[in-house]
């Protein structure tokens, strides 16, 4: 039975996948870095130290709920995005692993992005990995990106990735902690802000801001901090920060449909996994397809995936 063996070191999230082929069925194990309470993020030098130190708990997790493996592959993200000049050190946590287990094993190592991770992981959730075989437009939305891509089959990489449109300045999931954050949330604050924001007694008419397509966020963080400084309830300010990145996604989304015509729609990144933000979009577009929480927040199985894929096409 072929197995597949997928890692990944993002800046917040260390994780590790099973894809087992035959069964189309992930196993992953997955751990967030620390952050101490008030702060915003990881330096970089810190997150190498906390993926150092959570891989082999992660690599031990993984074992205990598969059972032993025989690998056909393995594969790890090295870099944010397939793009000149991506790159962050935490990547090469993930990437020193595999190469060590395929050079003992004399199994190949694959290397892919993290961003193509999660669009392959949002495809396997949502049952459209044959999407690979044709041009689709992709979302990734997190703390590092608000990108809006065209997605294409590519025989070298699998996915051909070309930015429609991105954030001019904040990024949607920075946006979210930020907001959180002035409420007194825990990062990361995505789960956390949802739960305030279902308790709002108000609603809003949202402007996105828009220019050729990409969006800018950085309004958003000062009208909410306005809104805290007028003594708006925190669960008003929760929605209103929520439903003006659904209306930027929904603009965004207006965007390239109508440059690259009625193409199918796919949502990744942990931003997308919020159930406010994708109910919204889901009622506008009956073609979007969507990462369950689990494959839509930062982890390896799109990787593993990578792995299997490059594997049958050798």
């Amino acid at each position: 039975m072929p197995e597949f063996l997928g890692i990944d070191t993002s800046n917040y999230t260390t994780s590790a996948a099973i894809y087992f082929s035959s069964e189309n069925k992930i196993v992953q194990c997955k751990k967030l870095l620390p952050v101490k309470e008030g702060a915003l993020g990881l330096r970089q030098s810190d997150a190498v130290f906390h993926h150092t130190k959570q891989l082999p708990e992660i690599i031990s997790s993984l074992a205990e709920s598969a059972g032993k493996q025989d690998f056909s592959a393995v594969c790890s993200s090295v870099r944010p995005r397939n793009a000149d000049g991506s790159y962050m050190p935490c990547f090469l946590c993930g990437k020193g692993l595999a190469n060590a287990y395929s050079a003992l094993q004399g199994i190949p190592m694959y290397e892919t992005s993290h961003q193509t991770g999660h669009i392959l992981a949002a495809l396997y959730s949502a049952d459209r990995l044959e999407y690979v075989n044709q041009p689709f437009i992709a979302f990734h939305v997190s703390g590092g990106t608000t990108d809006c891509l065209l997605c294409e089959p590519d025989k070298e990489n699998i996915l051909s990735i070309s930015e429609i449109s991105t954030s001019l300045d904040l990024n949607a999931g920075q946006a979210v902690d930020r907001v959180g954050i002035m409420l007194e949330l825990q990062f990361p604050c995505g789960i956390a802000l949802e739960k305030l924001a279902v308790n709002a007694d108000k609603c809003y008419k949202i402007k996105p801001v828009l220019k050729n397509g990409s969006c800018c966020l950085s309004g958003l963080e000062n009208k909410c901090r306005a809104m805290l400084n007028s003594g708006e309830k925190y669960e008003n300010i929760a929605l209103y920060c929520l439903d003006f990145i659904a209306e930027t996604i929904i603009s965004m989304t207006d965007y390239a449909l109508h440059k690259y015509g009625d193409l199918p729609l796919v949502f990744a990144g942990g931003v997308m996994s919020d159930k406010l933000i994708k109910d919204k979009i889901v009622s506008k577009y009956n073609n979007a397809s969507f990462a369950e929480s689990e494959f839509s927040c930062d982890n390896a199985s799109g990787i593993a995936i990578y792995a299997y894929l490059k594997y049958i096409r050798r």
